[in-house]
């Protein structure tokens, strides 16, 4: 995506600290003690997925992890050449494309795994999901053993399995951790790379660790869960002042009427909606808030397509203004973690992440 140099030009934009998503991710290896197999589906949690995999080159990851097969394409026309892992089952119908593009598929099931196979040479490597609780796709952990045979062959790479709870420390993840074991023991060769880790599993040590761990969030600057290491601050979202208007007590602003001035006071309407990404309901928790001239000002109304308002009060606003959503305030004063304007707007780190819409130009630093 072409930016310009500042984003000045924009009325909103998403800055990207690149050297914070390599510091966290040095942080997980060394926490971790094995190797990184990146995951960076959803243009890498919102934050640019070329971008990312072209500064995580640096640290020797193992490859990297996406959801699509359009996503690793991406990721070759961009000059990656490691191992590229698409996590979303793969349908027969489209092992062409793997193929075509040098990528890995997730299997997790008989069938797929045996039309594979017989591919040969022209298929490649693939790693076989293996289901310890999370039941969304893979082999049952328990109905690994009638594969073994089919199973025994040079083109299985690697097993892995998804943690549902990997946050909180109740059992169950050392539970599903039991259960890849079984089910792996079962198989006739231990493939190359065992993989079960997330962010949160990869910050607990190497008890999770295997032969690679798959760090998302926490690469981006999220907060894997509590108790864990928090990770460097890796974006910021801005948006410019386009209108500013005075109003009376009485007045209400947005649709719906969905605020009304208790007093008169300063209204200032920044270029950013939900479109971009907003929740349309931030304002109503009457928590949210951003940093305007270092000072913190309520969102109010309901949050439009493209425009949110604020509540300015006295204090001063001039179109152009920059406001700060997430992040450090410009210039100084303050800053919104991430993990607040997500609890705000109701959603999980990654969630309000991957929404950030493709009109806000990633500005790179």
């Amino acid at each position: 995506m072409n930016a310009s140099p500042s984003g000045r030009d924009a009325r909103a934009w998403v800055e990207v600290d690149l050297a914070a998503v390599v510091e966290n991710a040095r942080t997980v290896a060394r926490v971790a003690g094995t190797r990184l197999l990146p995951v960076v589906k959803a243009n890498a949690y919102g934050v640019g997925a070329v971008a990312v995999s072209q500064a995580l080159e640096a640290l020797d990851p193992w490859g990297y992890g996406v959801a699509t097969i359009e996503e690793g394409a991406e990721l070759r026309a961009a000059g990656i050449t490691r191992p590229v892992l698409v996590f979303t089952p793969a349908r027969n119908d489209l092992f062409d494309g793997y193929r075509e593009q040098r990528l890995t598929p997730a299997l997790g099931d008989g069938r797929t795994v045996a039309d594979w196979i017989a591919r040969g040479a022209r298929g490649g490597a693939f790693h076989l999901e293996i289901d310890t609780g999370m039941g969304r796709s893979g082999v049952r952990w328990d109905e690994v053993e009638p594969l073994a045979d089919l199973l025994d062959t040079p083109y299985l790479e690697g097993c892995y399995t998804q943690f549902h709870s990997a946050e909180r420390n109740d059992g169950s993840a050392e539970q599903q951790l039991e259960r890849f074991r079984l089910a792996v023991g079962r198989l006739a060769r231990r493939p190359a790379l065992l993989h079960v880790a997330n962010s949160a599993a990869a910050l607990k040590g190497g008890s999770f660790a295997f032969d690679a761990v798959r760090p998302g969030v926490y690469l981006y600057g999220g907060s894997p869960g509590v108790g864990l290491p928090e990770g460097k601050p890796v974006v910021s979202v801005r948006a410019r002042v386009v209108a500013v208007r005075r109003v009376r007590a009485g007045d209400s602003v947005s649709y719906n009427a969905s605020w009304t001035a208790a007093r008169d006071t300063t209204i200032a309407t920044l270029g950013i909606g939900y479109a971009d990404g907003l929740r349309r309901s931030l304002g109503a928790s009457g928590r949210a808030q951003v940093l305007l001239r270092g000072r913190p000002c309520p969102i109010i109304g309901l949050v439009t397509m493209d425009l949110t308002m604020l509540d300015v009060g006295d204090g001063p606003a001039t179109v152009g203004d920059v406001a700060t959503l997430v992040g450090s305030a410009d210039g100084g004063g303050g800053a919104i973690t991430l993990e607040q304007f997500a609890a705000w707007s109701g959603e999980l780190q990654r969630e309000f992440l991957t929404g950030l819409g493709p009109r806000l130009p990633r500005i790179y630093r």
